[in-house]
């Protein structure tokens, strides 16, 4: 298990984590296939404390000692009284050598990890989850392609109490560093799920008494306090592209956000969270 440990002599931190396997002294990128590297203190934090989690490596900031230590001890033993998932022992290293793993724009407040994706939940467990709860709410994401956008909405959705985030296999990205750094530790609470026909998964929504919610800035009807009551599946498309016509057709009701006319319309992220805000509200 790991322990937090004083402050050595040289002043740099100490720590004995479980089943270390050593690192060298030479600081590179991995050579192992299907690596991930993620980054940012929420997204890192929760992910270590994620049993489910392969942890390869743990890089840290000498410069972020004070402040990532005991949060990463804390959720490194978190995983391990869990389910006794061991974590490596934790690399100190200048933060230009952190810089130099990550992509060019990576805000990483100096800490990120290398593990490999979680498993691939499917849409049939997560409504086998909701199978008697009167209230439910799945997010449904048509058009969706920019990963800090999705992972902002990831973040809202764990947040106001979603089952999961879906989203079109062909044009959503995986989940990456920015996604999971935008997602603020949520994606490893909740199901990311990635399916071939997004209409078709809407019917298998609705089979399973989901109430299917388009919205869209035409519709006709406005969000009210009771548009989300009970099992529902909010379906929003991009900024922009808005829903496909099949998508709009599939659904059970179409609405749109009651605001004025100062803007055109709200980013993706930012509809999203109002819609689970008023999910939340009229179902609690």
């Amino acid at each position: 298990m790991a322990k937090r440990k004083k402050h050595g002599r040289s002043g740099r931190p100490t720590h004995d984590f479980a089943s270390p396997d050593g690192v060298g002294e030479t600081f590179k990128r991995s050579n192992k296939g299907g690596e991930l590297w993620l980054y940012g203190a929420h997204a890192c934090l929760a992910a270590l404390a994620n049993p489910e989690r392969d942890v390869r490596r743990i890089v840290l900031a000498t410069q972020s000692a004070d402040e990532l230590e005991i949060p990463v001890c804390d959720a490194a033993n978190a995983a391990f009284e869990a389910c006794q998932t061991p974590r490596p022992q934790i690399e100190w290293r200048d933060r230009r050598d952190i810089n130099d793993l990550l992509p060019r724009d990576a805000v990483h407040q100096g800490i990120c990890i290398e593990t490999t994706p979680l498993p691939h939940p499917q849409i049939e467990d997560v409504i086998e989850d909701a199978q008697g709860l009167s209230s439910a709410c799945i997010v449904v994401l048509d058009q969706a392609t920019d990963p800090r956008n999705i992972g902002a909405v990831m973040r809202s959705a764990a947040a106001f109490g979603a089952l999961a985030v879906v989203v079109q296999d062909k044009h959503a990205p995986d989940i990456t560093g920015a996604l999971a750094k935008a997602a603020s530790g949520a994606v490893e609470r909740l199901p990311y799920i990635k399916v071939t026909n997004l209409a078709r998964t809407l019917d298998q929504l609705k089979a399973a008494e989901f109430w299917c919610v388009g919205f869209d800035g035409h519709a006709d009807d406005y969000l009210s306090a009771k548009t989300l009551q009970g099992r529902n599946a909010i379906v929003m498309g991009a900024e922009g592209a808005g829903l496909r016509r099949l998508t709009r057709e599939t659904c059970d009701l179409l609405v749109k956000i009651p605001m004025t006319d100062a803007v055109e319309s709200l980013n993706l992220s930012n509809a999203a969270a109002i819609a689970l805000y008023q999910f939340q509200q009229s179902n609690g």
